[in-house]
This record gives C-alpha cells, structure tokens and sequence, in this order.
C-alpha cells in the first residue's frame, strides 16, 4: 500500500512539474519561447477535451497563426456558441514580442482553467491568440527593450517585415493581419483583450488599462463597457493591483488632467469597436518586476471572465442592439477630438514626484522620478469625445474592379460584395482631391496621406461588368465608411492605396498646346473671361505663361477627368 501511495505521488508530482510553465520553472524571470508556448498548449490540448488548439492561417514568419479555443461545451463551433449566448472572449498575445506578459500570463490562465483552479462558467469561451507575432518573437534579445525591467530575454518590436502590427489592423500588409481578421470574424468576438506592456513615465501602478472610446462605441455598448471597467477596476484593486487608465503621461499636465487614449482603427481596439466588439488593452508598467508583471495581467484576465459573466445579459443585449443599429445609422462620424468641457470622472494616480540631478551620462541636468517621493491624488481623467468629420451613409458604394487590392481587404473583413452584371450608367456622387499632406518619412510601409480635403461632386457614369457594388444594410457599415472614405483615420486613402489618382498621366507640349488652346479659348468665352478675371486678380498668374496654359488645360475637355478623382462613387439615396 505504501509502494502504491508512493508511485501516485510521483505522478501526481511528475504532471505537475510537466504542467508548469517556463516562468514558473524560472521563478518569474524568464518568458517562454515560440516554440515552447505552442509546444505548452499542444500538452493541453491533450490532456483536456475542453482545449483545442487549431492553425488559423499564415504568417509573415512562415509558421502558422495558433487559436487556442476553451470551452466547456467542447464543441469549439463559433456558430453554436452564438445560437447558445455565450460570451467570446478574444485574447491577443505577442502582438510586441518584447512585451510579452500576456503570453506567459494566458498559459498559466489556461493551465489553471483546465486544472479547475480557476472555474471557466459554462457560458463563456476563451480563445487564445499565443504568439500573434511569431517573427519578432524569433527575433529575441536582451536589450531592445531598453527601458523594460524583465524578462531575462524577450522578442522584437517588429515582424518578418519589421512591421508594428499594431498598426496593421486596416491596411493588412502583413499575412499576420490577414490571419486575425478571419479568426475574428470567425469568432465574431464580444471582447477583446490585446496585452500589452508600456512606456513612458514612472509611476507606482503596475497595470494600466486602455478601454475602447466610449462615444465611438455609442449606447449601450459604452454603458456596458463602463460598468464592466468599473468592476475590473474595483477587483484589481481589491486584489493589490491598484490600476489607472493608461495615458501617454510625457505628453501629460497631470495638473489639467489626462485624455482617455485615442484609437484609430489601426490599433486592435480601434478595430474591434468597428463591429461592436468591446475592447481593452492592458499596459502593465514597464519598470515593474517581470514577475509582478505577468502576475497582474492573470489577474486582468480572471476578472474580465469573472465579470463578463455576471454582465453576459446586458453584453449579449448591446452587442445585438449595436449592430442593428450600424444597419440602419443614417450618419458616421470620421474623426473625433476630446472634450474638454464634457463628462469626466475623478481618478487615483499614484505617481512619483519629478526631480532633477546631475547625469553621469552627459554631465547635464537630468530629469528623474523620486522613488523617496511618492504621491497619490486624485485627477480629472476626460473621457468624452466630439465627433467631427460627419458624413451622410450612402445607398451603395460602387468600386471600379481593377483596385483588386481594397476589394479583397473589404471581403476579409466580412464585407458582403456584388458585381454589376453588366455595363451600366449609373448616376453618382464622387469626390475630386482638392488638397492632401503625405508624411515625409516612412511610417509602418507607407506614406500616410493626411490633411485631406475633397470637394464633393455628381454625374452619371458608365460603369463596367465585374465592378463590385456594396449595399449600405449589413453589420460591417461602419467599417465599410471608415475605410472607403477618403478623410477617415486609416482611410485606405489614407494608407495609400489609391496614390495612383493623385499622379497626372498624360500632358502636353507647350509649342504644341498654345495653338490648341487659343482655338479653344475663341470658343469658349466662358472660360475667356475666367480667365481675364484670374489674372486681374493674380498678378503673378498673369505674368507666368506655364500656369495660364495649365490653367487652360485643366479647364478644358483634354485634361484628363480621373486625376485626382477619388474611386471610389456613391450612390446616395436621394439619387
């Protein structure tokens, strides 16, 4: 009996030890590699009929995007879970490898789920994104992360095209991006949490929280995301994990108070809030233990389970009642700025005072944070935003087949598209690109165009067979207007897409267009006087012969119709 009680406790420890993860065998100070978190889940899917782990498409790295689904139901079907009301949790990891809390936090989390130490409730799932960044997880170091206390080694910023994927979630220039829509499509998730670690200012929280902006969401779902913040707020802090909303605190008068972050849809809660999915992003505090670190992002992760499933009713019911909405909203708001005269709410900052000395780096004053200094008050924290840029929701959009590019974006992104069966003139709006800025110097692959102004016009034009029409009824509108606007955030205009309007292709010979355009001028005193009005009110316009004859160019049928003509036309509802 003995010897039998014996060998059980061997194995009893042996599974044990085999179940413990890298940061635990390591006592807190190292964070597991690629192939050693895939190999982790892999165990658990073994040992547990609630785990699946499943290939959910490619990579830039050349290895598979892994989704690690739990569920008690052990079905692992989105379309069963959606008909039974259970609440999806999306977990992302690794999207900065050098930031890689979450990854080591989400493998004890699924451990513990599977051991019963932590009790999934039978209405919610949890799906694991391990490694969303493989290529800078296989990039590791110890000393990119400069200002990082922890882990011993850690991945890279950027992917296997140097990519910040962070900003990627609309443009898809990575195999990565291409990946999570169709696993978040897939999962049609109803929150999404992308950990993450920060930077910045010295402060004594260890984590900080990133919520979707409230307005951009609009009610209920903001309703529901602030109770449901409120309660994950009020955990960590009974827990010892005071947090704070994370705020770019160098750009920061804690005196004034602090902005509540603005998401483009680039950023992955940006991008969640398009389809009405509630998202968060945790920042623990970079200079805080690794150990610590990891510890406060489990402890996120249990409370957001714990308290979507005492919200599961209201979260079912605003989701529902956001896309209905999205369906039939009538106007879309494209850019947004914060109001500093609308509701705000009193926070806790537990900070440290700002000193000076002199740095043995530059000899020079420096600044730094006073450990011997802290400090806790309370400050306005503001969270209301103004929409601005509002444009009417039109009928259809209509884009002309060759810009494959944009067309296949909108389809990975659950877009429903038709094509026009046959030539057709079809009366539209459009718009003509009356001033742009582009970036100087390249950002995320690109040459982002921003500024941008457009003048609105209408005609009829003919349109060809295999053009792709999308009617304005279905779920995805605001990402749709979001994305085919040409002033939006993270327009495909803006990320480029569509530079080639913006190039003139054909020209003229001065020798050659004088002849011309005297002719035409004879014959058009319309545009004669138009001009004699122009150089009596321009006197450098009238004393250059280059900028007459363009001006005569442009204004005349030889000028071509699609230079700067934005792609993109509009069938309003009025038409």
């Amino acid at each position: 009996m003995k010897n039998l009680m014996l060998i059980i406790s061997i194995l009893v420890c042996t599974n044990s030890i085999a179940q413990q993860t890298v940061f635990e065998k390591s006592n807190g100070n190292e964070s597991a590699t690629y192939f050693e978190t895939i190999n982790f889940y892999i165990g658990l899917d073994k040992k547990s009929d609630i785990i699946s782990v499943k290939e959910m498409g490619e990579t830039d790295a050349g290895y598979p995007l892994h989704l690690v689904l739990i569920s008690n139901d052990k079905k692992f079907d989105p379309k069963k879970w959606g008909q039974e009301n259970k609440i999806v949790i999306l977990i992302n990891n690794g999207i900065h490898p050098g930031e890689p809390d979450g990854i080591d936090a989400s493998q004890l989390l699924a451990r513990d789920i599977k051991n019963k130490k932590i009790i999934l409730p039978n209405n919610i799932v949890i799906a694991i994104i391990p490694i969303y960044n493989i290529g800078g997880s296989l990039n590791r170091n110890n000393h990119s992360r400069v200002n990082q206390n922890g882990p011993l080694e850690y991945g890279f910023r950027g992917n296997s095209q140097n990519l910040d994927l962070n900003r990627d979630f609309t443009k898809n220039d990575s195999k990565e991006s291409k990946s999570f829509a169709k696993i978040f499509h897939w999962l049609n998730p109803h929150i999404l949490l992308d950990n993450h670690v920060s930077d910045g200012a010295d402060f004594q929280h260890t984590m900080t929280l990133i919520t979707s902006q409230y307005n951009k969401l609009g009610v209920p779902l903001s309703n529901v995301i602030k109770d449901l913040e409120n309660k994950i707020y009020e955990d960590m802090s009974h827990n010892g994990w005071d947090m704070t909303p994370y705020v770019e605190f160098e750009n920061a008068n804690l005196q004034k108070g602090i902005t509540m972050f603005y998401d483009p849809p680039r950023y992955s809660s940006g991008y969640a809030s398009l389809f009405g999915t509630l998202a968060f992003i945790s920042e623990t505090h970079m200079l805080k233990p690794f150990k610590n670190r990891v510890e406060a992002t489990y402890g996120l992760m249990v409370s957001l389970i714990s308290n979507s499933y005492e919200e599961a009713a209201n979260i079912l019911a605003a989701k529902k009642n956001a896309i209905a909405q999205k369906i039939t909203q009538q106007e879309f708001a494209l850019k947004w700025v914060p109001n500093l005269n609308g509701d705000s709410s009193s926070i806790r900052f537990m900070g440290y005072e700002q000193d000076s000395t002199i740095s043995n780096a530059t000899g020079l004053k420096k600044m730094f944070y006073n450990h011997a200094k802290p400090y806790t008050k309370k400050i306005a924290f503001y969270h209301t935003y103004t929409p601005t840029n509002i444009v009417q929701k039109p009928k259809a959009y209509i884009i002309p087949a060759g810009w494959h590019q944009v067309i296949e974006r909108l389809k990975l992104n659950n877009v429903s598209i038709n094509t026009l069966k046959k030539d057709t003139t079809i009366f539209i709006n459009y718009y003509k690109i009356i001033d742009y800025k582009s970036r100087t110097t390249p950002y995320e692959k690109h040459h982002v165009n921003y500024a941008v102004k457009v003048e609105e016009k209408k005609d009829s034009l003919l349109f060809l067979k295999g053009d792709a029409i999308i009617f304005m009824n279905q779920s995805s509108n605001r990402y749709i207007v979001e994305m085919l606007e040409p002033t939006g955030d993270d327009s495909f205009f803006a990320w480029n897409f569509f530079d080639a309007i913006l190039q003139q292709k054909e020209g003229y010979s001065d020798y050659r267009w004088e002849e011309i355009a005297e002719n035409y001028l004879a014959s058009n005193p319309t545009l004669k006087n138009k001009l004699e009005d122009k150089k009596k009110s321009d006197t450098k316009f009238a004393n250059n012969s280059n900028a007459i004859l363009d001006f005569i160019y442009k204004n005349s049928p030889y000028y071509e119709v699609v230079h700067n003509r934005y792609p993109i036309f509009k069938i309003m509802p009025n038409n």
